[in-house]
């Protein structure tokens, strides 16, 4: 028999969940229609930003080095990032019915957005990598970030996250889910869901914790090994402007890191929080970032600019000449 989001079944005294009720974000129900056209606007400029990236990217003959080849992954990393979660925000603002998601739903959405976002978290680490041997080892970089090894290192950051993913998504669907049916929360993360199993989930909380804290500590930890011999390069060139030139072309990805990193890291060490808690870095790294890094990559890169001016007012021309990597 089905009663609000549950199925009894006859083999148990137990009731399974057919469907969660996400609360959505706090301090938004008192005024829904302008959070309702407040994440439609940013999600407009969210996918129209990296539509263009991924435009100018793939259209300019000027930008094909593996440093924009990995931005255009990146772009579209963050548009579907952004899809996975802000639609089903911007429904439950328009109707109760709005929020509710099934249990096939939820568990979508949740494998969805892990696999994205632990996807974008290697890119970052193979960015960092990119960046270094662009800086610290130019005269190998064209042999050794070769077309091949540039598809490569992509393609394994979107298996590797898709496998990182589903262990998460797995292990959490696990588990029985007996009612209550409401998740405080904005959309299907681990936390928040762990919360409603009616079971104990200490040693999956810990699986997470600890497969996700090394997962992100990692990377960051080769990022930050990347960026040591990164400085220590650019502080061996003798111009004034050689080093101006090779540090530009690293704060934007520097900026974009600090971005991705912080908000997650409020989140996953307090596993037990929710609500206001974590809600706001949550929107941050999962709405704003997404937005920011379009234009974080744009107005850091004058390469970029050049391309969106060409694109938008000449479309794009012959490809040039050879050059050596930004």
């Amino acid at each position: 028999m089905i009663r609000q989001g549950v199925v009894e079944t006859r083999w148990s005294n137990q009731t399974l969940v057919t469907h969660f009720v996400l609360e959505g974000l706090a301090n938004t129900s008192e005024h829904p229609m302008f959070f309702f056209f407040l994440f439609l606007l940013i999600y407009t400029i969210t996918m129209v930003g990296n539509i263009f990236i991924l435009l100018t990217v793939g259209l300019d003959p000027h930008l094909r080095s593996p440093m924009y080849h990995f931005l255009g992954h990146l772009s579209f990393l963050d548009a579907c990032l952004s899809t996975v979660t802000v639609p089903k925000v911007l429904a439950g603002l328009l109707t109760a019915e709005g929020k509710v998601i099934s249990f096939g739903g939820c568990a979508i959405q949740l494998y969805s957005f892990h696999f994205l976002a632990s996807t974008e978290c290697f890119l970052y680490t193979v960015m960092a990598y990119d960046r270094y041997l662009a800086i610290s080892q130019p005269l190998r970089y064209p042999v050794v970030m070769s077309q091949q090894v540039c598809a490569g290192l992509a393609g394994a950051t979107w298996a590797t996250g898709a496998i990182h993913s589903a262990i998460h998504t797995s292990l959490t669907f696990h588990l029985p889910y007996c009612g209550p049916s409401h998740i405080a929360y904005f959309f299907c993360d681990i936390p928040p869901v762990l919360k409603l199993a009616c079971t104990d989930t200490a040693l999956n909380e810990l699986v997470m914790l600890a497969n996700i804290g090394i997962v992100a500590a990692g990377c960051l930890l080769l990022i930050i090994i990347s960026y040591v011999f990164i400085v220590a390069s650019v502080l061996r060139i003798r111009t004034a402007d050689g080093r101006r030139r090779a540090f530009s072309t690293c704060t934007a990805h520097l900026t974009v890191v600090f971005l991705y990193y912080m908000p997650p890291i409020c989140i996953y060490i307090q596993p037990h929080s929710s609500g206001a808690v974590v809600g706001a870095p949550a929107v941050f790294y999962t709405i704003v970032t997404p937005m920011l890094n379009p234009f974080i990559y744009t107005l850091r890169n004058k390469e970029v600019k050049r391309a969106l001016r060409r694109l938008l007012c000449h479309g794009p021309r012959e490809s040039p000449a050879a050059s050596p990597p930004p």
